[in-house]
């Protein structure tokens, strides 16, 4: 995986040698991943193992996800999970937790979660080296110069890293978010919104491709429309994917997590010249009702939605659209949950998220009037997730007969190929099953067969 994590300059080290082993659990999302990938790399570049299996590991890392409750109960329960391996209970390797839930829990974590040896917020990610190094009592001046590598040595050696392969990988454009959602602790976790410099992106774009042949760099962040207006002379995002998709032509380029008012007819007229720019798009609406949309902090309507997705099929007919909604909101009424249904029953997304309201305390929801009972929020966005199965599997069906470029993923333990459509996003979308190709390849495939969100092709 790329990352746009910045790193401290570190020393280099032969692949004969280590100053010890990590091992990482990832929770959350893709940007996590993307964080845990650009600690990975510092360590390794330090000196360390950074494959190790959490047992045999010196230092467990667990990246953890705070966003909604739900994903603090699954951290932690990674965090107790990992305390329980033979050498963290006995003391012999340490336990680091890391990333969401320091950012929003700050000192409280440390005197709840005694089993962690460190606790490391986003924001000092880039220091993981020189906090690791301590907890491994590691002295950097000990080390000595190999003439015969030109690079700096300790004394202990280990196994070279490998690669993961994927023919994927994640790059993050931007971190933070300004924009308050009265239901989101991402401002508090992440803080205000920054642009990544182009430079940098594309730095991590190439040694993507060129280090790890990857074919598709999957472009995200918290809000990657607004990508460089707080950078010198503004570039746009318009400007940063056409100036990717020149200089990489083999790679595909996608972009998730894009806000309403970030899609410009600029954008999508990047999107509509570039055979290599996925004619994808994922617009987090959130809800359509406008009552509840204002109390969520958001501007639109279902009117305005409904005109945004008519410019963007004009400009790119044969766009793939995703949205997330949110059931179960406080003061949504039957009239608004239905209109909700309504609108994922008819407008013409091929792939819906649905969550049901989770309510967070530090954020301005967690005090709004008329909450909605658990069992009641569980219910509608079950009642919404099958409204919206339903809709999209009847879209996806209407592939059948045409053809797609699929990018080759992996093999199941059957034997049985498969890969990903441009109109079919990582980890999220479900895949296409082919009968040949070697991994990153991108062939032809015709759509024989959909089953809900998946599709057979041959």
């Amino acid at each position: 995986m790329a990352s746009q994590t910045a790193v401290p300059p570190t020393t280099v080290f032969s692949s004969d040698t280590s100053c010890g082993a990590v091992g990482f659990v990832t929770m959350g999302c893709a940007k996590n991943e993307v964080d845990s990938a650009a600690m990975a790399r510092a360590l390794k570049g330090a000196g360390y193992r950074v494959d190790a299996a959490l047992e045999d590991a010196d230092v467990v890392i667990i990246n953890t996800c705070s966003f909604i409750q739900s994903a603090t109960e699954e951290s932690l329960d990674a965090i107790f999970e990992a305390a329980q391996l033979p050498r963290v209970s006995c003391g012999d390797a340490a336990l680091i937790v890391a990333g969401c839930m320091p950012a929003r829990y700050g000192d409280d974590l440390a005197t709840e979660l005694e089993e962690a040896r460190a606790f490391i917020p986003c924001s000092k990610e880039d220091d993981i080296v020189a906090i690791v190094d301590g907890i491994c009592g590691i002295d950097r001046a000990s080390f000595v110069q190999d003439p015969a590598e030109g690079k700096n040595t300790p004394a202990e050696a280990a196994r070279p890293i490998e690669c993961a392969g994927e023919p994927f990988t994640y790059v993050k454009i931007s971190d933070g978010c300004d924009r308050f959602c009265s239901y989101c602790t991402i401002p508090f976790i992440r803080g205000r919104y920054h642009s990544f410099p182009a430079e940098r992106i594309e730095a991590d774009v190439r040694r993507a491709i060129e280090d790890e042949g990857v074919r598709e760099i999957v472009l995200i962040a918290q809000d990657t429309g607004r990508w460089g207006q707080d950078l010198p002379d503004t570039p746009s995002l318009a400007w940063l994917v056409e100036h990717l998709a020149t200089q990489y032509p083999a790679t595909w380029f996608r972009i998730m997590y894009l806000q309403p008012e970030g899609i410009t007819d600029e954008l999508l007229s990047v999107m509509a010249r570039y055979d290599n720019v996925c004619s994808y798009l994922d617009i987090p609406l959130q809800h359509v009702c406008t009552p509840i949309l204002r109390a969520m902090n958001r501007a639109g309507s279902r009117a305005s939605f409904e005109a945004l997705i008519e410019r963007v099929q004009t400009a790119v007919p044969d766009i793939t659209l995703r949205t997330t909604l949110i059931a179960g909101f406080p003061g949504e009424t039957e009239e608004d949950f239905e209109e909700l249904c309504d609108f994922a029953a008819e407008a013409p997304f091929d792939y819906i998220g649905v969550f049901p309201y989770s309510r967070e305390e530090g954020t301005a929801a967690f005090d709004l009037p008329d909450q909605i009972d658990e069992e009641e929020k569980v219910e509608r966005a079950q009642i919404l997730r099958d409204t919206a199965d339903a809709a999209c599997a009847a879209r996806i069906a209407q592939r059948v007969g045409r053809t797609y470029a699929v990018l080759v993923e992996g093999t199941e333990e059957d034997g049985q190929r498969y890969g990903r459509a441009q109109c079919q996003a990582p980890e999220v979308d479900g895949i296409t099953f082919i009968e040949r190709g070697e991994i990153g390849d991108i062939i032809p495939v015709t759509i024989v067969d959909t089953l809900l969100y998946e599709m057979e092709g041959e």
